[in-house]
C-alpha cells in the first residue's frame, strides 16, 4: 500500500465515523502532532487530545477531501479537507485545513495541521 492508499484510507474511515480506529491503525507510539494551538507528543497524549474533541461533537454534518498528494520516495502526504461538525452545546462550525504528515514504514511519526486560528 502507497503512502497515498493509506492516507486515504484514514480519511475514509473517519468518513465512516471511526476517527479513532484509524488513529490506532495509522499512527505510531513517538507521533507529534503539531498545530496553531500547540504540540502533543506521544500517542496516548495525541489519541486523548482526538477522545476530548469527539466528546464534544454532537453530529459529523460532513468531510471533504479536496485533495491528497504524497512524496512516495520521502514518505510524505498532504491532505486539504474541511470537516463539518455539530457540537453538543449546538454550535456549528466548518473546518478547513491542510494536513502534512510524516510517515515512517506503516505509521505517521509527525502530522502538522495548517488552519487559520483567527
Amino acid at each position: 500500500m502507497t503512502y497515498k492508499e493509506r492516507a486515504q484510507d484514514i480519511y475514509n474511515q473517519v468518513g465512516q465515523g471511526k476517527v479513532l480506529e484509524a488513529f490506532d491503525q495509522y499512527y505510531a507510539d513517538n507521533v507529534v502532532m503539531t498545530e496553531p494551538r500547540g504540540t502533543r507528543e506521544g500517542k496516548t497524549a495525541c489519541r486523548e487530545y482526538e477522545v476530548n474533541f469527539l466528546n464534544m461533537v454532537e453530529q459529523f454534518n460532513g468531510l471533504d477531501v479536496k485533495s491528497i498528494t504524497s512524496d512516495e520516495d520521502n514518505g510524505v502526504t498532504t491532505v486539504e479537507s474541511s470537516m463539518d461538525v455539530t457540537f453538543k452545546d449546538g454550535n456549528r462550525a466548518v473546518f478547513e485545513q491542510v494536513a502534512v504528515q510524516k510517515w515512517e514504514g506503516d505509521h505517521i511519526v509527525h502530522e502538522r495541521f495548517y488552519y487559520n486560528n483567527a
